[in-house]
């Protein structure tokens, strides 16, 4: 007679452990977006348009998701290049920059803002040299894109560089034994296998833009119809105790996130289903 013994898992059962999970993300998400969303519904359908579509609110949404969108592209081209050298190639102080990637992770966003203000400024070590060109990049639209940029750019390297470590080079060799181009090795192995994880990092890197906030405003100016992002106007209202108004701006702000991460998730699951 066989003696069967049921398999025990090392976490507690699926209702027990079911159970802390939607209560933790009901604590930590559920609730306060719920919340978020019932203190904007206090405005009504006409007040809640009449402050998300102001002029001042819509150059803000202008400036906010085409920075955030304009560094998440910048960083997924340059985090590839980066994840790229770290990946292939070994060279002094190989660490301390692969250290380095990390920066933006451990430093302050108050700290990282005005330590580029100031590199930045027409006085700063890098503004200096491009003010005399005419290129202003401190307290311009221009300084919110190098501050997202700065800030996301740990995002692609570190979700590129495991893909690649992992990839076979097998396959680029058996490319270049049929005659293929470094280009098209690239652009037809190499490139397909990492879209996957480009694709995560790129979600990941605007994300993180769109919300950001403490980088962004020593160097952007913060001047209405020009160098303001949303979530300075929330915090605006905020002081202004004008609650409502500020949930309404962040329930739309995430719902146009939502939008776009959606729209994004849907394009990893194509290449997925494509890869495969």
């Amino acid at each position: 007679m066989a003696i069967t013994f049921k398999k025990r898992g090392v976490l507690p059962g699926f209702s027990l452990t079911l159970g802390f999970s939607l209560l933790y993300l009901s604590l930590i998400v559920l609730i306060p977006l719920s919340a978020t969303f019932f203190k904007a519904a206090t405005l009504g359908w006409g007040g809640f348009w009449d402050v998300i579509t102001q002029s001042r609110v819509l150059a803000s949404y202008q400036l906010t998701f085409g920075a955030s969108l304009a560094g998440a592209v910048i960083n997924t081209a340059f985090g590839l290049l980066v994840a790229w050298v770290l990946v292939r190639y070994e060279f002094f102080g190989k660490r301390l920059i692969d250290a380095l990637v990390d920066l933006p992770f451990a430093l302050p966003t108050a700290v990282a803002g005005i330590a580029l203000a100031t590199l930045y400024s027409s006085k700063g070590w890098v503004g200096q040299f491009l003010a005399p060109y005419g290129i202003k990049i401190a307290y311009t639209p221009l300084g919110v894109v190098v501050a997202l940029t700065f800030i996301g750019l740990p995002f692609v390297v570190r979700t590129v560089q495991p893909v690649l470590e992992d990839f076979e080079s097998e396959l680029e060799e058996a490319a270049a034994s049929l005659g293929a181009t470094r280009w098209q090795t690239f652009f037809r192995v190499i490139l397909p296998a990492l879209a996957p994880a480009l694709l995560t990092g790129f979600a990941l890197a605007f994300a993180r833009a769109v919300g950001e906030y403490g980088s962004v405003i020593f160097i952007a100016g913060n001047i209405p119809m020009v160098s303001e992002i949303t979530p300075l106007l929330i915090i605006t209202k905020l002081e202004q105790y004008d609650y409502a108004g500020a949930t309404a701006l962040a329930v739309s702000m995430l719902l146009v996130s939502f939008a776009l991460l959606l729209i994004i998730n849907a394009l990893q699951r194509h290449s997925h289903l494509r890869k495969a």
